[in-house]
């Protein structure tokens, strides 16, 4: 899969996509990143690719020219291209397993007080954040989608079957991990993981999936898939919570 990453600044990217699984799957030619400066489509001798915005008021506003000639020079198909910005659609994972169904995206880094409105109109498909607060510009967020994506590629993770198991992507928290010793500072690890009954286990790893979403996430409840055996576990708990406030 391939991703084009419009922004001012490429070198902020050079740590999270040079370490660890994203850099081996850069190297396995799985995934394919590739950074495009905007201030190189700038046609004057200063790189300008802000301005004060129309009608007055604080902050600058980054140039159409600039910007769409970056976005052309990139855009030869149809791949969808993402402004990253906090008026977009909020990021989950579900919107994750949408775009990784593309070949390619093409993600845009806006900065100060945003893009031209005409950049939008004439380009940009699809507008994401990454949550209802504002950072100074949109290449962690770019990272953030590109790591998300990345991961559900085949190939990407060690564990074959690794990416469909986290949490949110079953709908529900991921159940409690642990690993060596069996023992810590008093705390042991719950026994049934230690006997070998792989039936038990998968249905103790369901039901503490259930609980941890019951207990931090319970509106992730309202769409998540449950089975009938999930249901009576929940009403279980709430009869649990009812006694212990008694």
């Amino acid at each position: 899969m391939k991703f084009d990453i419009l922004t001012l600044f490429p070198e902020m990217f050079e740590g999270p996509f040079t370490e660890s699984i994203i850099k081996r799957a850069r190297e396995a030619e799985l995934i394919d990143i590739r950074l495009h400066n905007i201030r190189d489509y700038a046609t004057d001798k200063h790189r300008v690719t802000d301005d004060t915005p129309f009608g007055g008021g604080g902050g600058m506003v980054m140039k159409t020219e600039p910007l769409m000639a970056a976005i052309e020079a990139v855009h030869n198909d149809n791949s969808p291209v993402i402004l990253m910005s906090p008026q977009g659609r909020v990021f989950t994972q579900r919107i994750a397993e949408e775009l990784v169904q593309h070949e390619r995206l093409i993600l845009i880094c806006g900065r100060y007080e945003g893009i031209d409105e005409r950049v939008l109109q004439l380009a940009v498909t699809d507008e994401i954040s990454i949550g209802d607060y504002v950072l100074t510009g949109g290449e962690l967020p770019a990272m953030i989608l590109v790591d998300a994506i990345s991961r559900l590629i085949p190939g990407v993770l060690g564990a074959e079957h690794g990416a469909a198991q986290d949490s949110h992507s079953t709908g529900l928290l991921e159940h409690p991990h642990y690993t060596r010793p069996a023992e810590f500072r008093g705390i042991s690890v719950p026994a049934v993981l230690l006997e070998g009954n792989h039936a038990k286990i998968d249905k103790w790893r369901r039901r503490e999936s259930i609980r941890r979403t019951w207990q931090r996430r319970p509106d992730l409840l309202q769409s998540a898939r449950l089975s009938e055996d999930d249901r009576w576990f929940l009403m279980e708990l709430a009869e649990e919570a009812s006694q212990d406030t008694e």
